[in-house]
């Protein structure tokens, strides 16, 4: 059963060179109770640091709410902007990773998590699946394939949660699931997640991402698997803090041509994404205009996989 946690969502990237509290099959950083870390795994980190000082964001505190003694396995909440374009949001927390589920529209909005150090090799689960604490209503009706050339694509990839072998086996579930252009999965996608693959080695970072729709968006699986076509993915990535923070940012078209040759001509500010999905980014106002001209390098000799 999966921790709902009420409070201000708080994973912030953390300074480059401090031992991270929660890494490897801990999952990373659920929330603080006081000043003691809690690990996804539902483990308390051993680490002597502040919890509460850990997630100091410039010179606010973080506004940390009480855990419910008996929390629900899901709960259906609205979300922080009160955007109506969203409606009901089903909010589900998985080991290592959250998703805002629309049930309106069966499909994730929005996802987030943080992206430590790669300390693990967990084999990619092989099959993907319903998830049985989820209304029926709020999810896709199949976990089959798409077909006609789309894929059951990832929006948390399960290969940066590879230290965690419940982490890894819950990206394949299709809450975690849309259909992707074959192209873009396997091309625009993939290569921000290989990014984000080699970077986390570098500096922890906060990935913040969902799906786009509009009154336009394909209904090509809505038959058979209740779900429209989202017209595009965002993703945000940030890393560092204060004045020492650097964010990236892609929207992504969900078509055959978002090839990786093709990748940094979606990139976009934060200010835009906020713009086009009505969220509230946790991203330093300074950085939020700011639109890179080419997407990071993947350092040479960086593994991957």
């Amino acid at each position: 059963m999966y921790k709902i946690i009420c409070f201000l969502f708080l994973l912030l990237p953390f300074t480059q060179g401090y031992a991270a509290p929660c890494s490897g099959k801990k999952a990373g950083i659920s929330h603080c109770e006081g000043a003691q870390f809690v690990c996804n795994d539902g483990s308390y980190s051993q680490s002597t640091k502040d919890c509460s000082r850990y997630f100091q964001n410039k010179s606010q505190q973080p506004d940390i709410k009480p855990i419910p003694e008996k929390p629900v396995s899901k709960q259906i909440v609205q979300p922080e902007n009160k955007s109506e374009q969203y409606g009901t949001i089903l909010r589900l927390d998985y080991p290592g990773f959250t998703l805002w589920l629309d049930c309106s529209k069966r499909g994730a909005v929005k996802f987030q998590y943080v992206a430590q150090r790669d300390t693990g090799d967990t084999k990619r689960y092989d099959r993907f699946f319903l998830d049985p604490e989820v209304p029926s209503d709020c999810q896709q009706k199949t976990a089959d394939a798409y077909g006609m050339q789309f894929d059951r694509g990832h929006q948390v990839p399960a290969n940066h949660l590879d230290s965690s072998p419940d982490a890894i086996k819950a990206t394949n579930t299709m809450t975690n699931i849309l259909p992707q252009a074959a192209n873009m999965n396997r091309g625009a996608w993939l290569q921000t997640e290989e990014i984000i693959e080699c970077y986390r080695d570098i500096d922890e970072l906060l990935v913040m991402g969902g799906a786009i729709w509009s009154d336009h968006s394909s209904e090509e699986f809505f038959r058979s698997h209740g779900v429209k076509t989202p017209d595009a993915f965002w993703k945000v990535v940030i890393r560092g803090t204060g004045q020492d923070e650097r964010v990236i940012a892609w929207i992504v078209p969900n078509t055959q041509e978002a090839t990786r040759k093709n990748l940094d001509r979606y990139l976009v500010s934060v200010a835009d994404i906020e713009k086009a999905t009505g969220e509230k980014l946790p991203v330093a106002d300074y950085v939020k205009q700011e639109k890179l001209q080419a997407s990071w390098m993947i350092p040479k000799g960086c593994n991957k996989g």
